[in-house]
């Protein structure tokens, strides 16, 4: 364990402490019942706190609805270009850590050692952080850039070859070195105060160089309360919404009726697989469904690859990366854009879902990433799925494009359906059965990787950065994510997922405050670090 040094502004003017001076010990504030081992501020907080959301949303699923979207559309109308420099920023500060000398420092310490291969550590990465919107969005967003479903990237005439240009670029733009800069940032930032400072592995430690022990009391609790919600929300919409595409799949092959009834047999089958899951633990579970995850998405992509013609797949390949490049500047240019709407709701809106969930899988990403250097952490997070993401949009997004420019399938009218676009896509290649079939049993399995890992993370957070808490409290959180999305889909409808997805995306502009925060302890900590082994 490395005791680091840090400046801390207080009443009294700058004053000097040390990492290890922390009055806080791991557990410490943690009340012991029956086999739970709980933080209770942060626990009874977030409890508290996420029953009165349901029950208010279910008493009231359309004025909820509206007043959070109005809100959420206000926060992406007035903080529009504040997101997009913010972002930027992230993404640079990334890459500065990259090529500087810190970048060799060892989260763990020198003698470390990485708890999972190369393979196992992305294949878990990954399928926590984008997997389920790979299925989801693939063919779903080229097409509505394509098509002007809602709005084109600046401006360009929809079904022309400028938009085709232009939807590959921006799908990119929104799946990757962004996106996955935001998750780097946090995960990062817990690892290495976790790991190298001694401290707990909670969203608070990361902002320790600034709070001091004040990280032990209420502002704590605040910033780890946020992150239990936007979790447990975030889990629960995307848990609603991936049940409807579900269901979308399974009328179009076997005519299951596309109802509220199967909506929730699926969420309780998804649910049950996940407890299963959390009890076999981190190795048993994630790990081992996540490489099974990666394994499937390998075969379906390498099947539309292979009846798409390699010829077409290098030519798309080169094509999504040239205009990916080429546009990469002005689509994240935030000044004076004559595309001001469709940014504000595409790529705003994507960077506050990408804020709102960076608790999430920044913190899985820190807890199996012990052992790798900073240079060789970052590599992995931002190059390596930005380099799947391209390849992914590429094979399934210009299949789509070119099935619609030709007159192919129900693309060809455009998209019909969110949840049927990647469905109606392979319904036009060889053996559309198996491929959809093997589709939603991929969107099944990313859901239980991300419920699975979503638990572990709730689970450490309110157990006051424990990482040995007892399993049946995981159970409880995994227990509670498909309880919200049965309730709110049950009890609201449509109506009561999109209040709660409007309340995620809400926050996620005032937690990238508290993410370029991090950026500054992250670079304190790790200059300092560098500083004390020399």
């Amino acid at each position: 364990m490395n005791t680091l040094l840090f400046l801390r502004f207080d009443r009294t003017g700058i004053k000097m402490f040390s990492s290890n001076q922390s009055s806080f010990t791991t557990g410490q504030d943690n009340i012991r019942f029956f086999k739970f081992d709980i933080h209770a501020p942060v626990f009874f907080s977030s409890v508290g706190l996420i029953l009165a959301f349901v029950i208010f949303t279910l008493q009231f699923p359309e004025q909820t609805n509206q007043m959070l979207s109005d809100f959420r559309a206000w926060n992406l109308t007035n903080f529009d270009q504040f997101m997009i420099a913010a972002v930027n920023f992230i993404l640079l500060f990334c890459l500065l850590l990259m090529v500087m000398p810190i970048g060799s420092i060892r989260l763990g310490g020198d003698s470390a050692k990485p708890d999972f291969s190369r393979l196992s550590w992305m294949s878990m990465l990954f399928a926590a952080g984008m997997g389920i919107g790979l299925i989801f969005w693939s063919v779903a967003e080229p097409m509505v850039y394509f098509t002007d479903w809602a709005g084109t990237p600046l401006n360009v005439e929809a079904w022309t070859e400028d938009a085709a240009e232009l939807a590959m670029a921006a799908t990119v733009f929104h799946w990757g070195i962004h996106a996955w800069a935001i998750y780097a940032v946090v995960a990062l930032g817990l690892a290495f105060f976790s790991y190298n400072c001694g401290l707990p592995l909670t969203m608070r430690s990361s902002l320790y160089p600034l709070l001091g022990d004040a990280c032990w009391r209420w502002p704590g609790h605040i910033i780890d309360v946020f992150a239990v919600l936007a979790t447990i929300f975030g889990l629960a919409t995307s848990l609603g919404l991936g049940a409807s595409q579900i269901n979308a799949g399974l009328s179009m092959l076997f005519g299951i009726a596309d109802d509220l009834n199967t909506k929730l047999v699926i969420i309780l089958v998804i649910t049950v697989i996940t407890v299963g899951s959390v009890v076999r633990g981190l190795n048993g579970g994630v790990k081992v469904l996540s490489q099974i995850n990666m394994l499937l998405a390998a075969l379906l992509l390498c099947f539309v690859a292979l009846v798409s013609s390699l010829t077409n797949v290098f030519s798309w390949l080169w094509f999504s990366t040239t205009e990916y490049l080429n546009n990469i500047v002005p689509l994240s240019n935030w000044i004076e854009r004559e595309d001001g709407q469709w940014m504000q709701d595409w790529t705003v809106f994507y960077w506050a879902w990408w804020v709102s969930w960076s608790p999430f899988v920044g913190m899985f990403i820190a807890r199996i990433s012990k052992g790798r250097t900073v240079r060789e952490f970052l590599f992995a997070v931002l190059v390596i799925p930005t380099l799947v993401t391209i390849v992914w949009m590429s094979i399934f997004g210009m299949n789509a494009i070119e099935q619609a420019s030709g007159g192919v399938g129900s693309l060809a009218n455009g998209v019909s359906s969110i949840s049927l676009a990647t469905f109606q896509m392979l319904e036009n290649l060889p053996f559309p059965q198996v491929t959809i079939g093997l589709g939603m049993l991929l969107v099944m399995v990313f859901f239980i990787t991300s419920s699975d890992s979503g638990s572990l993370v709730v689970d450490t957070i309110t157990a006051g950065g424990k990482l040995d808490a007892p399993t049946p409290q995981r159970v409880m959180w995994a227990l509670a994510a498909g309880s919200i999305a049965s309730a709110l889909l049950y009890g609201g409808g449509n109506q009561a997922l999109n209040a709660l997805q409007a309340g995620t995306i809400a926050t996620g502009i005032p937690f990238t405050l508290v993410i370029i925060l991090i950026c500054f302890c992250l670079y304190k900590g790790l200059t300092q670090s560098i500083k004390t082994a020399k």
